[in-house]
């Protein structure tokens, strides 16, 4: 079976159905593709509150907003279909997908990827020790817990320190379990200071940094885990019934690979200009798929920023991103503690990016973050910004910095002085 469209959005999270719901009120025809049976990604079974700040100037808790996103794309005009799994490219813009009634191709004038992020679980981190059951990733315990009202243990060790580490304990709060501790291999944590100092005052969950998870012990269940101290090597074990993989993000960008569009080896994402445009003229890529990993709203912004790039690309009023060689865009580039950048491509007369921010992940805390943009050797600019440099989360550089760089000139380099 062939359908037709305008643009084919691939995910239904929070980019995906905003770019949906603008795209559709601007008159298009717009088809969201979504693997799960409801739309709404990872907030649909994050069931507590924090949700909605920049984007709808609101807080709720994560199924209210995806139920408020997906409505707001269905009122818009978009058809939502859900159970459709995205299986490779048909064309530049034609997709092969498989739903439970059939094989569907797509034909679409523009497409946009918002297939988000997912974590790594604890095969990819390499984690030696038993395989017992209980060992799980945030997804997978919110998924157990708020969607199949399963039942977890009673005492978990939750890996990695990040904000979503602070979901997973309330998760695991709701279902009564109990977090004894909570891992960071940094040598502070990584979340902000106003989740991490209420996490361990009000829930008591103790934090241990420089820490790390070296082994998973019990054949039935999950008995105990080992962990070491990273500045002395000391080992002990600690009794636990649940192990928590969180954070450490990956894109799900394997039909970015399977379009041959260029990537970005810090992030392992497609690479996209200010427009959000890829390599792929009429392919645009949002949401955490290309910042792995950032807050829902910021993501849903990406989505609210590409709707006016697709419709200056469909009206043929948009000059296409050619490649990486700096004719048709400036290559962005990070050094360390950044592992990756983006935009990876700043393309002159386009616009600012989203939220008029350029994002970087760091590998490093730095207490105070002076920012330098150089090109060419010459100095483009230096600011002390108010905020510090943290692993473990976006660090966010305003793009006016980028102001005074020559647009015929060579790779822009962020660094910190």
């Amino acid at each position: 079976m062939n359908l037709t469209t305008d643009v084919a959005v691939v995910g239904g999270g929070p980019s995906g159905l905003t770019a949906a719901a603008g795209l559709a009120a601007a008159g298009l025809r717009v088809l969201v593709l979504d693997r799960e049976r409801e739309a709404g990604g990872i907030p649909r079974h994050s069931d507590h509150t924090g949700y909605g700040l920049r984007d709808l100037r609101t807080v709720m808790t994560g199924p209210a907003y995806a139920r408020l996103l997906a409505d707001r794309a269905v009122e818009a005009g978009a058809l939502v279909r859900t159970s459709a799994m995205v299986t490779g490219w048909a064309g530049e813009h034609a997709l092969d997908v498989t739903t439970p009634e059939g094989r569907l191709r797509v034909d679409a004038r523009a497409v946009v990827l918002a297939t988000g992020a997912r974590e790594r679980p604890r095969t990819a981190r390499m984690v030696p020790g038993d395989r017992p059951p209980g060992v799980l990733t945030t997804g997978q315990l919110q998924n157990v817990v708020h969607l199949h009202h399963g039942r977890v243990g009673t005492r978990a060790v939750v890996v990695g320190a990040e904000l979503v580490s602070w979901s997973a304990v309330l998760t695991l709060r709701e279902a009564g379990c109990r977090t004894v501790l909570m891992t960071s291999e940094h040598a502070r944590a990584e979340s902000y200071a106003a989740f991490s100092v209420p996490g361990r005052a009000v829930l008591r969950v103790p934090v241990a940094t420089a820490t790390r998870v070296v082994r998973i012990n019990g054949r039935d269940a999950v008995e105990s885990v080992e962990v070491e101290d990273l500045r002395t090597g000391e080992r002990r074990t600690v009794p636990c019934d649940t192990v928590v993989f969180t954070g450490d993000w990956v894109p799900d960008h394997e039909l970015a690979r399977a379009a041959g569009l260029a990537m970005d080896p810090g992030s392992r994402s497609p690479v996209v200009d200010n427009t959000l445009a890829t390599s792929r003229p009429g392919v645009f890529a949002v949401g955490n798929l290309v910042h792995p990993v950032d807050t829902a709203d910021v993501a849903a912004l990406d989505g609210r920023h590409v709707v006016e790039h697709v419709l200056a690309h469909l009206s043929g009023h948009a000059s296409e991103l050619s490649g990486l060689d700096g004719r048709a865009g400036i290559p962005l580039r990070a050094e360390a503690p950044f592992r990756w950048v983006s935009p990876g491509l700043v393309r002159p007369g386009a616009g600012a990016p989203p939220r008029h921010r350029i994002l970087l992940w760091p590998d490093e805390h730095r207490a105070v973050a002076r920012v330098v943009v150089t090109q060419d050797g010459r100095e483009v600019a230096r600011r002390t910004l108010p905020w510090p440099v943290s692993p473990g989360r976006v660090f966010r550089v305003p793009s006016s910095l980028l102001s005074g760089a020559d647009p015929r000139g060579g790779p822009i380099t962020i660094s910190l002085g």
